[in-house]
């Protein structure tokens, strides 16, 4: 068999660099030795290298709300919480609706809902402190059994054309409702304590949820009083109140603590600051709807006041979620704004101008929700933990009272002034309240603080040495 002949050794010329490719691995390593090609494998390179080095993305932080929900069991009690606050816009319209059905009459039917509130104003706060002192879930769940028989029992008076006095009972004994936005914004203190950033975050979106559960309650009550028949709204009402407190007092882990033997006194007296501002807000509320639905009314536009007044209420529940996301602002800002804001519908409504005034009542709702925020934060301030929820109750009823007091105020002024003149009144109690929030002090740890012009604080002594500023 023949053998090869060696050829002659040339001179190595340099090779040309091939191209690099991202993907092909990399060539072995060539050298020449006399008359012999040797091939050497490639070192090994990291599985890394074989492509350009890129930096890495940094990961993106969660959300504040997505933190805040990531707690354990925070999203299970504020599922009941939704579930059993969507009634608090319903019952008193799905009551109207009811009574001046069946019996032919709205002044009956107003009479029996204003008791219904009076009698709230009485009960509500007991049955808060009930809750601090034994805890939400052995007060709540009975409490708010009893005040779905009162509803039931309404219904029944009115369906059997029961004597008027009955229907007045029966409301009044859904007083016991417990406060569910209380109890809720309670658990997240509980949850949240020093981590003041996160709680605000919270507090918004309880306010938030407030302002979604009196924009949608309205509605769904007025299509289930008349799609379906005129009990309906109740029924349903009753039904949602008791499946959603169950679900809400279900998740024990995350209940505050009762506190069955707190010190001090009454919650009044560390809210006397507080609750006039509170009553100017509400008055403001009430003067504000009732205003806008005669002055849509006037235009002959009654048909779009709901649409219009949840303007209001979505700008509020938007601009809550939003500001949660944010710093939050000192009181006196936010009722700064609120009381340039609430001057846009008097504005808007003396030009005549539908469209303006609707997009007035959206800004101001925006400018609402800061302000509930800041507000309800300073009851946490100023009120022990064991008597969180009582004091939260308190705020709401000075609310309610004022808004009751603003409808009628604003009732009378539209029958002597008509429907744009009466605007100036939540303008008005929007000035009011902001001098108010400036002169406020705050009680924290047994002293008294004054807010700066920025939100400050600045301790001034004891709260018996405390002068009005």
């Amino acid at each position: 068999m023949p053998t090869a002949t060696p050829l002659p050794a040339r001179a190595a010329t340099p090779a040309r660099p091939a191209r690099p490719t991202a993907s092909a691995r990399p060539a072995p390593l060539m050298a020449v030795t006399g008359a012999t090609l040797v091939l050497a494998p490639a070192p090994a390179r990291p599985e890394h290298a074989t492509r350009a080095a890129r930096p890495a993305r940094p990961a993106r932080a969660p959300g504040p709300y997505r933190r805040l929900f990531a707690l354990p069991g925070t999203r299970g009690f504020t599922t009941g919480n939704l579930i059993a606050r969507l009634p608090m816009g319903m019952f008193g319209i799905s009551a109207v609706m009811m009574i001046a059905g069946q019996r032919g009459s709205y002044a009956l039917a107003g009479a029996v809902v204003a008791a219904g509130l009076a009698a709230t104003a009485l009960v509500a706060p007991w049955t808060a402190r009930l809750v601090d002192r034994h805890g939400q879930a052995r007060i709540a769940v009975p409490a708010t059994l009893i005040a779905v028989l009162g509803s039931l029992s309404l219904v029944a008076c009115v369906r059997t054309e029961a004597p008027a006095w009955t229907l007045f009972a029966s409301y009044a004994a859904t007083a016991t409702t417990p406060n569910i936005g209380g109890m809720s914004r309670a658990r997240w203190t509980h949850l949240l304590k020093g981590d003041p950033a996160a709680h605000h975050t919270a507090m918004s979106f309880e306010q938030a949820a407030d302002e979604l559960a009196y924009m949608l309650g309205p509605v769904v009550a007025a299509f289930l009083c008349t799609a379906v028949f005129p009990e309906a709204g109740t029924l349903a009402g009753a039904a949602l109140l008791l499946t959603g407190m169950l679900v809400f007092t279900a998740h024990r882990a995350t209940e505050p603590p009762p506190a069955p033997a707190v010190r001090g006194g009454s919650p009044l007296r560390s809210l006397k600051w507080l609750l006039p501002l509170f009553f100017v807000l509400g008055t403001m509320f009430g003067s504000l709807e009732i205003t806008s639905v005669a002055h849509l009314g006037g235009h002959g536009l009654g048909a779009f006041s709901g649409p219009v007044l949840a303007l209001q209420a979505a700008g509020s529940c938007a601009a809550g979620l939003l500001y949660g996301t944010l710093r939050p602002r000192g009181l006196p800002t936010c009722l700064a704004a609120l009381a340039g804001a609430m001057a846009l519908p008097w504005a808007a409504a003396a030009t005549g101008s539908i469209p303006g005034l609707a997009v007035a009542l959206l800004v101001a709702g925006m400018a609402t929700a800061p302000v509930m925020v800041t507000a309800m934060s300073r009851i946490h301030a100023v009120i022990p933990p064991g008597r969180l929820n009582e004091g939260m109750t308190l705020a709401v009823t000075a609310i309610l009272a004022g808004i009751a007091a603003g409808s009628a105020t604003a009732g009378a002024a539209i029958d002597h002034l008509g429907t744009t003149a009466p605007y100036a009144l939540p303008a008005a109690a929007a000035l009011l309240a902001f001098l108010l929030g400036r002169a406020a002090p705050v009680r924290v740890s047994g002293k008294a603080v004054a807010r700066d012009r920025e939100g400050a604080t600045t301790v001034t002594g004891t709260v018996d040495d405390l002068r009005e500023t």
